[in-house]
């Protein structure tokens, strides 16, 4: 596998012959806190003067190296290129017009210039703290227990129905994101601010190995069975997660609209 330094290189040296003078790099590799680790991506972009001269021939790309997959992105003016190596290196690779560096900087939690011949970036601020966590308002904590407990209501729902896609998609994809934003919300109750990262993967850093335990226990979804123990379980852990945490903040829990849903979900699946 070939090493950060020779990545880099590489990255600056393709730059170099297709006659980009602004490259710069967000992502893991620019956040000194992030584990390192052979999955690490090079999130590389290169500001562009003429987009479509480099997209009118893309065999450039294969100074990088064999592709064993790749993809293609569009996202606003920006083109994306996500290349996975031979050797397990991977570049996801963005070619932004100059004029539209803002686009590319509000994508981003931070950055870091390699290469700016022009200067380009000198207006340009990164903000390191995108995916940091702040203590809720009492508004924020409310809504996020009514949507956890509105929502289960449509997990039993397809627990009866034996929808098991319907269920697990609201299961974890609502119920337990709000369960992991309270959470966050006791780390930054007791730390304040916390960088938290995309998708909560920092989370647990922060937290006894017991609550990632717990958590991790309620992610075996395999079957209408295992969902509806989950529901039963997560139900539980985001009542007391939740009664606390209002508890810490001087916030008002609605304890009986969460004791309501419990006992709906306990008449209908059991």
């Amino acid at each position: 596998m070939r090493t950060e330094p020779k990545m880099l290189d590489l990255i600056l040296q393709t730059a170099n012959v297709q006659q980009v003078e602004v490259v710069a790099m967000s992502g893991s590799r620019t956040n000194a806190k992030a584990p390192k680790d052979e999955f690490q991506d090079y999130d590389v972009v290169y500001i562009v003067d003429n987009l479509d001269y480099l997209l009118s021939d893309l065999s450039w790309l294969d100074q990088f190296g064999k592709r064993i997959i790749e993809q293609e992105v569009t996202l606003g003016h920006r083109r994306l290129y996500l290349m996975l190596f031979e050797d397990g290196n991977r570049i996801d690779l963005t070619l932004c017009p100059k004029e539209y560096i803002q686009e590319w900087v509000d994508s981003e939690a931070g950055f870091k210039v390699l290469k700016d011949d022009k200067g380009l970036f000198d207006s340009y601020i990164p903000r390191p703290k995108r995916y940091w966590t702040c203590p809720p308002t009492e508004e924020e904590f409310v809504a996020s227990c009514n949507e956890f407990w509105w929502v289960s209501a449509y997990v039993v729902k397809a627990i009866r129905r034996n929808q098991l896609i319907y269920a697990t998609d609201h299961l974890y994809g609502i119920c337990q994101q709000e369960l992991l934003k309270v959470l966050a919300w006791q780390v930054t109750s007791d730390r304040g601010a916390v960088d938290i990262g995309r998708s909560y993967k920092y989370l647990f850093h922060y937290l006894p190995i017991e609550k990632e335990k717990e958590f991790s226990a309620l992610l075996n979804l395999s079957s209408i069975e295992k969902v509806s123990q989950s529901l039963f379980a997560t139900m539980n852990v985001f009542d007391r997660e939740a009664q606390s945490l209002a508890q810490k903040m001087g916030f008002a829990y609605d304890l009986k609209v969460a004791e309501k849903m419990m006992a709906y979900a306990e008449e209908r699946l059991n």
